[in-house]
């Protein structure tokens, strides 16, 4: 049965991106087109992320043409191509220990060395590598991922930070929680009860709530840390021991996906 839910969508491109959405963004099986396909390392080929370098919160990255444009408090722009030919590496991500990815290069490593005072490179992943997705939650052998934590997507629902900013002295805004869809029009947290949704062209497998590290409490203009939100969330939101917002979703069909577009709910949990 189906059941539609007449709400719209704001799509945030690359998780990072402060302040940044698409109009319109084109679903691939390993998630949105351009989103997560890059990412820090360290020499020791080990991924580099907020959790442990605030700073990283700091770093505005915009995509240009075939290159990335990269600005930062107190360094110079830098602009470089977005390379296959660099060398190749395997590097480590959660208990992915072997993912193929290509270097962009001394530049761009020396630029982000600098401003992270730590060794830095930045790494794309290679197309051709295939990273699956945890076999206990993939919904067939083709599901696969990028960079991110473990699925190709996130989506989260605006009335569902409404509701924690209700609860907060200070509210956060959305790009604290770094999601790639952002649903209007629901309500609070009923994106748990989503099993199949379909949206443009695309449709989704919700497969799994979304557990929240300490990146939520990292301002992303200052990379300042504070316990909130997580400490507010953590009062209704704790499920087994682990906090909860948002939940990740696997594609079942591409195809492009354009805010404004309707949310419908084929199946429910």
């Amino acid at each position: 049965m189906m059941i539609p839910l007449l709400s719209s969508i704001t799509i945030y491109p690359v998780k990072s991106m402060k302040g940044h959405h698409l109009n319109s963004a084109r679903v691939e099986n390993m998630g949105l087109v351009n989103d997560r396909r890059l990412m820090l390392v360290g020499q020791n080929g080990k991924f580099l992320t907020q959790r442990e370098h605030a700073r990283i919160a700091l770093i505005n990255p915009e995509l240009a043409g075939d290159g990335l444009i990269l600005s930062a408090p107190g360094m110079e722009m830098i602009k470089i191509p977005i390379t296959l030919s660099g060398k190749r590496w395997a590097v480590e991500i959660w208990n992915s220990k072997e993912v193929q990815s290509i270097d962009q290069g001394d530049e761009i490593f020396k630029w982000l060395s600098e401003f992270l005072k730590m060794p830095a490179h930045l790494v794309k992943i290679d197309p051709e590598y295939k990273r699956e997705i945890d076999h206990n939650f993939a919904i067939h052998p083709s599901n696969q991922v990028s960079f991110a934590d473990g699925y190709p997507i996130l989506v989260t629902a605006q009335s569902s930070l409404d509701d924690l900013n209700s609860k907060l002295e200070v509210p956060v805004p959305m790009d604290r929680f770094r999601p790639n869809i952002v649903v209007n029009g629901s309500e609070p947290f009923s994106e748990d009860s989503w099993k199949i949704i379909k949206i443009g062209e695309a449709e989704f497998a919700l497969v799994k709530p979304c557990a929240r590290c300490n990146v939520p409490g990292i301002d992303q203009e200052t990379a300042i840390s504070s316990k909130e939100p997580i400490r507010t969330l953590s009062r209704y939101r704790n499920f087994n021991h682990k906090v909860m917002f948002g939940v990740n979703i696997i594609p079942i069909k591409t195809g492009k996906i354009t805010v404004g577009d309707t949310v419908e709910i084929l199946e429910m949990n």
